[in-house]
């Protein structure tokens, strides 16, 4: 049965798709693949009023059960924060490393279906379109800037950056339409359009490159940080909970000094009197931990990956049959990120992807490293919690399967996911459990640079105490993690331009824990994990508050 609540949710992800053809794309929403969004000043203002339009119906609906009880306080708790994000004068002005619409209109082309004709028509149409959605975009910029919301300088260079690598003969639109020109039976007046739009769309990112270049730099702020009287908001956005921050800056900081210590035990497993820079160094010159050339590392991939379904399915998740494939790439990208991409709503157009950006000139990776990151993207973790909720069409309503995502809960599971898979012993190698504890060790370090840096908290003694600045937070991340220096000041870069979203990764497990644990503790021996994870899961990616209400029964 529709509800009301129902209703209003799926009218506004119907109205949010249609607005934001991106994000439909993304959810794997049909029907929008051929369009961009305009990018300007006037198209944020709209995105703002169909927000405040649900909240207003959202306002005139009572629940009808537990599930309308999740769907109101998710939604109105979404879209209020949002709103108030909006109100700090933010949405023009976005623009760094990871999350912009820099990268989302060229990243976009990465999940498109291209199986038919059809598809690449609508390929080359939206390439057509990169030009207008990009002048959109640097109106917005400029719109911003001219009342006084620029991103910090180092976030412009870095747009610079990447830019510079959709542009020529050698960038990404040029070698993506070569790509389907050599690997696609198309017409040759399809082949030409794809040609077009992709010289077209190299343009206009040069114009973009320029513009950043010549224009905003110059107003570009030289200070990172957000400020204290913001980043609680920006936390609660990408938690959907609230959190005591300095409390949690100070767990923060423990937890690193927890995780150095486990993983300086781990090393002596693997080499006895080793510290952990010698183990690390004598698992990257084992020749049985590594992998050649990007191809292996994709084998590779999708083998740990359909091990891990098997292995799981019917035993410790319910996994339904239609999501126990997961498609294994290499990314056509360069930064280092390893990434999921969700299936098409239909669960037939387009799989759950895991994706690996290799960075340039890199040919060998360590699989001791980059197993737990097979859990974390894969099963149980992104894939599981995603897919199974895009199936869950008799529990959940539109908007609950494909509309809703809050880093706090998807990343925070994924964290958990990994743990977890050390529990059940897929860990066991203290090879593979010296990699979980470095990506682990990594997202605390998160935890203390972000909220640090940005809220303006005292630096830890051990980089010299007083206020953070770029190189002391250069030494605290360098100090604890272990991998190439491109990829550390990726990270950093990050960090900074993308206030609160970085923490809810390790913040985000942490709640998880303490949520599980609530549940064993309310319901004692009856306690049971397997079906602890089903309900939890069953939910969908609410904010953590919301979860934590749900699961508890507390609605």
């Amino acid at each position: 049965m529709t509800t009301a609540a129902d209703t209003v949710a799926e009218s506004y992800l119907d109205a949010h798709a249609a607005h934001d053809p991106l994000a439909a794309t993304e959810m794997g929403i049909p029907g929008y693949d051929d369009r961009l969004p305009e990018l300007t000043p006037d198209w944020w203002a709209e995105g703002s009023a169909l927000r405040r339009r649900a909240l207003d119906d959202l306002a005139a609906v009572s629940p009808q059960d537990d599930n309308d009880r999740v769907t109101i306080a998710a939604l109105r708790a979404e879209l209020t924060l949002r709103e108030q994000l909006r109100d700090c004068g933010q949405d023009e002005a976005t623009l760094n490393n990871v999350a912009s619409p820099l990268q989302s209109v060229r990243d976009t082309f990465d999940i498109m279906p291209t199986a038919t004709v059809e598809d690449w028509h609508a390929v080359a149409t939206r390439l057509a379109a990169v030009p207008a959605a990009v002048e959109g975009y640097i109106a917005s910029l400029r719109y911003a800037a001219g009342r006084g919301r620029v991103s910090p300088v180092r976030q412009v260079d870095a747009g610079i950056r990447q830019a510079g690598d959709n542009i020529g003969a050698d960038g990404f639109f040029a070698t993506f339409a070569d790509g389907a020109a050599a690997d696609a039976d198309l017409p040759a007046s399809l082949r030409a359009d794809l040609a077009t739009g992709a010289r077209a769309a190299s343009q206009a990112y040069e114009s973009l490159r320029t513009f950043l270049q010549q224009e905003l730099r110059a107003q570009a702020p030289t200070r990172d940080a957000l400020g204290r009287e913001l980043y609680p908001l920006y936390s609660q956005v990408f938690l959907g909970a609230a959190i005591d921050l300095e409390e949690t800056y100070a767990w923060g900081q423990a937890e690193v000094a927890r995780l150095a210590a486990e993983m300086a035990a781990t090393a002596r497993r693997i080499v006895p009197g080793a510290g952990v820079d010698e183990a690390i160094a004598h698992l990257e010159a084992d020749p049985s931990r590594k992998l050649v050339g990007t191809r292996a590392l994709q084998r590779w991939m999708q083998e740990r990956s359909d091990a891990a379904v098997a292995a799981l399915a019917d035993v410790h998740f319910d996994i339904p049959e239609a999501i126990r494939t997961l498609e294994c790439r290499i990314a056509p990208t360069h930064t280092g990120v390893i990434y999921y991409t969700a299936p098409s709503e239909d669960l037939r157009t387009r799989p759950g992807r895991m994706w690996w950006s290799v960075p340039e000139g890199v040919t060998e990776f360590g699989t001791w490293r980059e197993l737990t990151t097979v859990y974390h993207e894969g099963v149980p973790g992104h894939h599981l919690q995603v897919a199974q909720t895009i199936y869950r069409r008799e529990l959940l309503n539109r908007w609950r399967r494909v509309g809703s995502w809050i880093s706090g809960h998807g990343e925070g599971w994924a964290l958990y996911a990994e743990r977890l898979m050390a529990d059940l012993g897929h860990l066991d190698d203290p090879a593979d459990y010296l990699g979980m504890l470095d990506g682990s060790i990594m997202r605390a370090c998160r935890v203390v640079l972000d909220i640090g840096i940005h809220c303006g908290l005292p630096a830890p003694a051990e980089v010299g105490g007083g206020a953070w600045d770029y190189d002391k937070a250069w030494a605290y991340f360098s100090r604890y993690t272990h991998e190439g220096e491109a990829f550390r000041r990726f990270e950093l870069e990050r960090y900074l331009g993308w206030p609160g979203q970085a923490p809810s990764y390790k913040v985000g497990e942490r709640l998880w824990l303490q949520l599980r644990e609530d549940a064993r503790a309310k319901q004692g021996d009856a306690f049971d994990l397997k079906a602890f994870h089903r309900h939890a899961l069953d939910i969908g990616s609410v904010g953590l508050d919301v979860l934590r209400d749900a699961v508890l029964g507390d609605l």
